[in-house]
């Protein structure tokens, strides 16, 4: 099971969900949360990853605006995790992703990235500015940097029923980033979250299961 970590970030401290294998980890993973903050679905999330192998720093996002955010998946929710979004930042949000990338590296794990819903457009920015292996979830705002270029392997999920973001969105990845990895699932927004009204088991597990073999071939 995974514990709290404090990491030190260029925005101050921030709470870190840590989790790690027992035995020695294939690699470290990034985890990057929703607009919902590192609540019981991502930490989940983690101890998944651990117990394929990978070693797991899942930074919250928020603390440098408010510490300890975890929302629920209702419309007060979805409010207020939009505001704090805005307040945040990409840039400091990349910054954070950054420093837990480091904190991995310096555990001597080779690392990855991979992030869900407003998590999933960082995590396309985690690779072209840091230069991550990443995996995007219906990162529903990633179309204004979609011209930056990938610097590391990259793969998207995306439900064809996700109205946040329609098929031309996704034939756009598919034109800019051509090496990319890109697949859709017959599902909504938040398919790979059993909290999330649209969660879908099959396309969820498919998605895991393409994740899994990305990071173990990215990260050997």
């Amino acid at each position: 099971m995974g514990t709290w970590q404090e990491l030190e970030t260029p925005q101050g401290p921030v709470r870190t969900w840590h989790s790690a294998p027992a035995q020695e980890p294939v690699g470290g993973v990034v985890v990057i949360q929703e607009i919902f903050g590192v609540n019981g679905h991502i930490r989940d999330v983690a101890e998944r990853f651990a117990a394929e192998g990978f070693e797991v720093a899942a930074p919250s996002l928020f603390d440098p605006v408010e510490r300890g955010v975890e929302l629920d998946y209702d419309a007060d929710g979805i409010a207020r995790g939009r505001e704090l979004v805005g307040k945040l930042g990409f840039d400091n949000a990349i910054s954070i992703v950054g420093a837990a990338a480091d904190w991995l590296r310096g555990r001597g794990r080779t690392v990855g990235a991979v992030g869900f819903c407003w998590g999933g457009s960082v995590a396309l920015l985690a690779n072209t500015r840091l230069a991550l292996p990443a995996v995007s979830y219906y990162g529903a705002r990633s179309m204004p940097f979609l011209d930056e270029p990938l610097r590391a392997p990259m793969m998207f999920h995306f439900g064809a029923r996700d109205h946040s973001i329609p098929p031309e969105d996704v034939e756009t990845h598919r034109h800019k980033h051509p090496l990319a990895e890109v697949y859709v699932y017959d599902a909504g927004h938040g398919f790979n979250c059993d909290r999330r009204a649209d969660y879908d088991a099959s396309a969820a597990a498919q998605a895991w299961s393409r994740t899994i073999r990305f990071f173990k071939d990215a990260l050997a």
